[in-house]
């Protein structure tokens, strides 16, 4: 044998024997991120000090659901991007999203097809790609969504009309979606009730852990399960949805009633945190109920068993909102701020919201630095109903100011000892009705501009 001849088949020989290693040591860097173990900065962000002290949780199996992810190379390589979850027949789909004037082309063809007349008995499939967002990018925006929605018809055996897609990325650039249908077969012979976790981290862009949650509750006998992923932790400041959540149950309950409760529990969840003030084209929240659980149909929501899935179902959905809060680009505080006395309770969410996203606020915060002063200016440009004599602050339980003034029994060394914690509770007390809000924030520190700054680098 020639010698050149020689030395291809040997290289040969020696790229069939490292391809399968590589795809091994790939596997098993990702089962030891899943299990919280923090990545080697080449692989991300370093882990947020917020993140779950006990990492992804275990995550139960939704009959009716299958989940894979996949490397398609959106915009890096050597990551999971792009996720398939297919839904049962009999799968109800209901979905709340961003209110932007410049909403992607996947949101605005989600919102085209959740609650049509396209029967549930055929079957749903949901697609999701990170590091693109295909958002502003005008008729091939919309050509990309056409030909996802018509790959992952093919590959998955469902309706075209019954594909919902996602991206979340960077804004302004060409989804290259020829990546993604490229890897369409392989997602579709790979799904398994068991992927959730996978899928649950090819969502993620710079978030530094992946988010799930999951509850149970008990109807008439029989288990109803329920479990969610979500990615976010930049522009975050929802309106009608929040960056992308996926949540399935086994429920039986039909669209119309779904999509009812959803939009209610939105409000109560994820349109009540904020980590920037910035409101994404790309926020999308899907809830799906495949009907699997033997607990009978939820029909009326007025209902016990319906307000009992309603609760287990709100406890998921502010699990996920926390965490995306605790994994805030940069954050190193996790602040509740609760505003009571309000003149109504519009009048109390709107001061809440303004304190939440004071830039000086939340860097007092990131500084440790008690500056009551600070919630006070943020009060007062809400456009809220104050009296401020008639207001009163707290750090936890510490009274800071009342009365137009700093409290009598306050020490500057409490409260400062106060913000040195990682959770902080701020108290907002307007004294002019019984209007009242909470929400949740994190601080505001150099490294968010640190990832912001070179966000497309």
């Amino acid at each position: 044998m020639a010698k050149s001849k020689k030395k291809k088949l040997e290289k040969k020989i020696t790229k069939a024997k490292v391809k399968p290693l590589k795809r091994e040591v790939a596997r098993l860097r990702e089962a030891l991120d899943l299990a919280g173990t923090a990545a080697p900065a080449s692989r991300g962000p370093a882990l947020s000090p917020l993140a779950p002290a006990n990492g992804f949780p275990a995550l139960p199996v939704i009959a009716g659901v299958e989940f894979a992810a996949a490397e398609a190379g959106v915009r890096y390589k050597g990551r999971l991007d792009v996720m398939l979850a297919r839904l049962a027949p009999g799968s109800a789909v209901a979905g709340v999203f961003t209110r932007s004037a410049t909403r992607s082309a996947p949101v605005l063809d989600c919102e085209a097809k959740i609650g049509a007349t396209a029967g549930p008995r055929q079957g749903a499939a949901i697609l999701v790609n990170s590091g693109n967002s295909n958002a502003f990018t005008g008729a091939k925006g919309v050509e990309a969504v056409q030909a996802i929605c018509a790959g992952v018809a093919r590959a998955a055996g469902v309706p075209e009309a019954r594909v919902f897609t996602s991206s979340t990325g960077v804004i302004g650039e060409p989804l290259p979606h020829d990546r993604i249908t490229a890897v369409l077969d392989d997602l579709a012979a790979r799904l398994s009730p068991e992927g959730m976790p996978q899928a649950a981290r090819a969502i993620m862009t710079t978030d530094t852990f992946p988010k799930g949650a999951t509850a149970t509750v008990e109807i008439d006998g029989h288990e109803v399960r329920i479990a969610g992923i979500a990615k976010g932790s930049g522009m975050i400041a929802p309106d009608m949805a929040t960056m992308l959540v996926y949540i399935f149950t086994d429920a039986r309950i039909a669209q119309a009633p779904l999509q009812r409760m959803l939009g209610r529990l939105t409000d109560e969840t994820f349109n009540c945190i904020t980590v920037d003030g910035d409101t994404s084209t790309s926020d999308t929240l899907l809830l799906a109920a495949t009907g699997k659980s033997r607990a009978p149909e939820i029909t009326d929501l007025r209902s016990a068993p319906a307000r009992a899935f309603q609760d287990a179902l709100k406890r998921v959905m502010m699990d996920l909102a926390h965490q995306v809060v605790r994994d805030g680009e940069g954050a190193t505080k996790f602040v509740e701020i609760a505003v009571t006395g309000a003149a109504s309770a519009a009048d109390a969410r709107k001061i809440a919201m303004a304190i939440a996203n004071s830039p000086l606020v939340k860097t007092a915060i990131a500084g440790e630095d008690p500056n009551w002063g600070r919630i006070v200016m943020a009060v007062g440009k809400s456009g809220a109903k104050a009296d401020r004599d008639g207001l009163s602050i707290r750090f936890g339980d510490i009274l800071v100011a009342e009365k137009g003034w700093v409290a009598e029994s306050y020490a500057e060394e409490a409260g400062a000892a106060y913000m040195r914690r990682d959770e902080l509770v701020i108290g907002v007390d307007l004294g002019l009705g019984t209007g009242a809000a909470t929400v949740w924030t994190c601080d505001l520190t150099h490294r968010y501009i640190d990832i912001n700054a070179d966000y497309r680098s």
